[in-house]
């Protein structure tokens, strides 16, 4: 994502629109928001963003929200003209309406811990050392959307969430000791999560399948699989089947090049513990 004011996630008309909507027909229903959402399988504050225009409703949210409020295919009719504004980059926009309803995600990083792991600690310090310097208003607005988007962990139980990260991104020590403490923190307790699965690339391994950069894909429920490479400034959006198999069997790779889940687990605390 970019540094400049366009990336914050601000809500747009069609989601303020849809959220609107679907108020009225929860209301209509006599649901409060944390009586609807165990309804959808989703948290009250899933249901309370989508409700306020800040977040993309899932279209298996939207679904499941049509069946229980017995919306006459208002609200489903109304997800189709739902849109992120520029509060994403407009390279990021696809994916991170794809994200939400993926059923596999994959992701290798060699920059620095993916966004859906990090700690507001350490995506403070990131956004804090932003260029061009961002406000303080727009670091709120990111971490609130980072923090937001970190919910896919939970509310997609079912989905598998693969994630490959170079050893020394960790042991780059981003915001100081206790940034990085409370960073192996958590990714010691996502690994807990049986749908999540981290693996680190340990520094001594020297050549692997992922020195051309970072890499994301997904699956969606219809079995499509689909690509994301960012950059300084710029991101792709990849949907070429020959593309996406090339970057499978790179992922398939790195995740035979890369520690055992356990072994990583086993590597992280041995890390913390030398904090």
């Amino acid at each position: 994502m970019t540094n400049s004011t366009a990336n914050e996630p601000e809500p747009s008309d069609s989601l303020k629109t849809f959220g609107l909507v679907h108020k009225a027909f929860r209301k209509r229903a006599g649901l409060t928001q944390e009586e609807f959402a165990p309804l959808v399988r989703y948290q009250p504050a899933t249901v309370a963003s989508i409700e306020q225009g800040r977040r993309l409703p899932p279209r298996v949210y939207v679904e499941r929200a049509e069946e229980v409020l017995d919306a006459f295919g208002v609200l489903r009719a109304a997800a189709k003209y739902a849109t992120r504004q520029p509060g994403l980059a407009s390279w990021f926009r696809r994916w991170a309406d794809l994200e939400g309803q993926a059923i596999t995600l994959c992701t290798f990083e060699n920059r620095l811990v993916p966004g859906l792991l990090q700690t507001e600690a350490y995506a403070y310090t990131l956004f804090n050392e932003r260029l061009p310097v961002l406000t303080d208003a727009q670091i709120d607005a990111q971490l609130a959307a980072r923090a937001d988007r970190q919910h896919l962990l939970t509310e997609l139980p079912n989905t598998a969430f693969s994630f490959i990260v170079e050893e020394h991104v960790i042991r780059r020590g981003t915001g100081g000791p206790d940034v990085t403490r409370e960073l192996i923190d958590r990714l010691l307790e996502v690994t807990q999560l049986r749908n999540v699965e981290v693996q680190l690339m340990p520094s001594a391994r020297n050549v692997h399948a992922g020195l051309d950069g970072p890499i994301q894909l997904l699956e969606t429920p219809e079995n499509e699989w689909f690509g994301y490479c960012e950059g300084q400034e710029s991101g792709q959006f990849i949907a070429s089947p020959q593309t996406i198999s090339v970057l499978q069997l790179r992922y398939a790779k790195l995740r035979s090049q890369a520690l055992t889940p356990d072994d990583s687990r086993s590597l992280l605390e041995q890390t913390r513990g030398a904090l």
